[in-house]
């Protein structure tokens, strides 16, 4: 089983507006307390947890200083989820790892205890958690993958993807650039017959623009 965790902190937050313009996404409050720390609840009990930094890194940096968490700081540009991915596996290790996004709210089972109990690393390259559109609370577009009967993701259906997954890292090696986005990766292993979701059984908030903030906490009172 996975024994680290990658949650994604170091985006602009642009869909946010006024509200990121002197605050990481990831610190916005929800129901009190702030993104990130909402996801790191979700970890509780794994060995090695690493956020990445990039926009207003300072802040996160002091929010989580003197806990058991890294940061892995992205500096001077931006890595996106491949690069900054692959730039945390010093810390990481070369395991498998679990990857979180930090602008998310869960109102059902822990994520990734569905996904470690899902895990079978001798068919599987990356197991993608989705929730369908009709949970996906606060979606503004469609969905991103479609799940066929063994279990296989493709491109282009209802479900959700909601940012939690399992992922071997080998192949990040493979890519030249150091900026690149994870759909690379998983275009690879798709191709590979190895690309594999998992339905969420609850309901999942997207708080990546302002809106969200209200649907999150209307969901977490259900």
């Amino acid at each position: 089983m996975p024994d680290a965790v990658m949650l994604f902190a170091a985006g602009f937050g642009t869909r946010m507006g006024a509200l990121t313009a002197n605050t990481p996404k990831p610190l916005i409050k929800v129901a009190g307390k702030p993104l990130l720390d909402h996801a790191l609840a979700l970890t509780d009990g794994i060995p090695t947890r690493v956020v990445n930094a990039h926009y207003l890194s300072d802040q996160i940096e002091a929010h989580l200083a003197g806990r058991d968490v890294h940061v892995s700081t992205e500096q001077p540009e931006i890595l996106d989820t491949g690069g900054g991915l692959r730039f945390a596996l010093s810390t990481l290790g070369t395991h498998p790892v679990y990857t979180l996004n930090a602008d998310a709210i869960w109102n059902g089972p822990n994520p990734l205890h569905l996904l470690r109990d899902a895990w079978d690393p001798t068919r599987m390259d990356a197991l993608l958690l989705c929730v369908p559109l009709a949970r996906a609370v606060g979606r503004k577009t469609g969905g991103d993958f479609a799940l066929q009967p063994d279990g296989q993701l493709t491109r282009k259906g209802d479900l959700v993807y909601t940012g939690a997954q399992i992922i071997k890292t080998d192949r990040l090696a493979d890519i030249a650039k150091p900026a690149f986005s994870l759909n690379t990766v998983w275009n690879a292993q798709a191709g590979a017959g190895r690309l594999y979701g998992l339905t969420y059984p609850g309901h999942w908030c997207d708080v990546g623009h302002p809106e969200g903030i209200a649907l999150a906490e209307e969901m977490l009172r259900v």
